[in-house]
């Protein structure tokens, strides 16, 4: 693929400290994605902000303030990983969907590709910028917008299964699944909006487990041993 769109999940990067970062883990993502930008692969990543606060963390403030906190959490996330994409010598921008004075720029499907074309890897922080709308569907909405050929979800379990395998022992995984049955059955790969924005576009995903072994760049070889949700 020539340009992918990767999806962190924010405990992933929090490693088994399960909150803020965990510097190896980063590192080692930033190796495999810059293996990936030098075999001529264009990267957009996206991260969740769960290692330092979810929306729905607390059921006292306001949900809009909230899931503003939120968003902050994702910029913070970008600006992190991103340092440590450039130590390893690669070239990074993060982009917003709202200002942050001279921390991000602006947003816009121009500015991406204008990245994109200087060979780097562009960070889309702050979620959609609208509460109410995860950062699953901030994936798929930037993956569209970008016209990635798919996206990579990187997570904390090796793939799409029919139950919680933290629970079951004897839940089954799927090798390849139709994101339609992942709607029907309530899988939640992703949340709702973003499986309906992925089935009415087509846009395809390759669930993974960061912490597998080169997982990242497995993901679009022919290596890849987690789930494909197909359209």
């Amino acid at each position: 693929m020539k340009r992918v769109l990767l999806k962190l999940s924010g405990e992933a990067l929090a490693g088994g400290k399960k909150t803020g970062f965990d510097e190896p883990t980063v590192t080692e993502v930033a190796r495999q994605v810059k293996e990936l930008v030098d075999a001529g692969t264009q990267v957009g990543i996206v991260i969740g902000g769960g290692n330092f606060w979810r929306g729905r963390t607390s059921e006292t403030i306001d949900r809009t303030k909230a899931d503003q906190i939120g968003m902050l959490a994702t910029v913070m996330n970008c600006i992190y990983v991103s340092e440590i994409f450039r130590s390893v010598g690669m070239m990074t921008q993060i982009l917003t969907p709202f200002e942050c004075g001279s921390f991000t720029k602006l947003f816009s499907k121009d500015r991406a590709n204008k990245y994109f074309a200087h060979n780097m890897v562009v960070f889309f922080a702050g979620g959609t910028g609208h509460p109410y709308f995860s950062t699953d569907t901030a994936t798929v909405l930037r993956a569209l917008e970008i016209e990635a050929e798919g996206i990579l979800l990187a997570k904390s379990i090796d793939g799409v299964y029919d139950s919680d395998p933290k629970t079951n022992p004897a839940a089954r995984k799927y090798d390849e699944i139709s994101i339609q049955d992942v709607i029907d059955r309530k899988l939640a790969v992703v949340d709702l909006a973003a499986s309906i924005l992925c089935m009415e576009n087509r846009m395809p995903m390759y669930v993974f487990g960061l912490n597998e072994e080169n997982s990242i760049v497995n993901a679009i070889s022919g290596s890849f041993a987690g789930t494909k949700v197909t359209v």
